[in-house]
């Protein structure tokens, strides 16, 4: 049978090898199957890729892999949400938001189940699990760890992917908290302001500097870093940026309409993204 979608070859190229897209991705936005998709690429002598970030051998045998928006916005999520397991090269990604997950897996080519945690501490969480030698040793490779809550530090993330990245760990432990300040409305009604912080929390004060340092460098943007303790527990830190560097950081992070990213935080984010 004929497509009856016109694709344009240049578009889908760029899609399916630039991007990375998968076939189902690509055939989301234009609206057609995956098999038309696959076919159409066939056709341009596109060959098909394996599954998952793509795989190469350098001279030492360290493997690594074709960075794009949408594996370093992965990575922010495994960073901050996600775990890999010590042995049987399983990775996991937990989070309360469904659709999160869902565009995780879709920016992966999985099509694992999503699950849901019905009791103890992970009550009311969903989870997203699969394994993946390669990628699993890629992880690690660039500084991922098991059990790296407490462990983890500076990673091997390109500058130009950074943003994504970025937007990925606020994605999985941030917050985008905007509210409206009437502290000083006693005195004189005028005075009420809309109050924006972008945050970050991490249990690895190494991590939340090495992530401060390079915004910095990058944006020329400064962060506040602080312990936020609770009896008990061993203190987390929080890397926190006012409302000036939170409009510069969230038109980084969120440079284009169509990058992955979690829509209820990015709803909060919009009215201060310049355009």
């Amino acid at each position: 049978m004929p497509d009856r979608v016109d694709l344009d070859a240049d578009a889908l190229r760029r899609r399916y090898v630039d991007e990375r897209m998968t076939t189902a991705g690509i055939a989301g936005q234009l609206g057609c199957g995956a098999t038309t998709v696959s076919r159409r690429l066939r056709t341009q002598g596109i060959l098909p890729r394996s599954r998952g970030p793509r795989r190469e051998r350098e001279g030492d045998a360290e493997a690594t892999r074709r960075w794009s928006a949408q594996i370093a916005w992965v990575v922010g999520l495994i960073a901050t949400d996600g775990n890999l397991t010590g042995a049987g090269h399983r990775i996991t990604l937990t989070s309360t938001d469904v659709d999160l997950l869902t565009s995780a897996r879709r920016c992966l080519g999985l099509s694992n189940r999503i699950g849901w945690s019905t009791g103890g501490l992970g009550a009311g969480t969903c989870r997203l699990q699969w394994r993946d030698r390669a990628f699993h040793e890629w992880l690690i490779a660039i500084g991922l760890t098991p059990r790296k809550s407490f462990t983890i530090g500076a990673l091997k993330i390109p500058d130009e992917y950074f943003s994504d990245f970025v937007r990925g760990c606020i994605d999985g432990d941030g917050t985008v908290l905007v509210y409206t300040d009437r502290s000083h409305a006693a005195r004189d009604a005028s005075y009420v302001y809309t109050r924006l912080y972008v945050s970050l929390v991490s249990a690895s004060r190494p991590f939340l500097e090495w992530i401060k340092a390079t915004i910095h460098r990058l944006l020329g943007l400064e962060g506040g870093l602080h312990p936020k303790r609770c009896p008990g527990r061993r203190p987390v830190w929080v890397l926190r940026y006012a409302k000036t560097a939170s409009t510069r950081l969230l038109a980084w992070m969120y440079y284009a309409r169509d990058v992955p990213c979690l829509a209820r935080k990015r709803s909060k984010a919009e009215p201060f993204i310049p355009r």
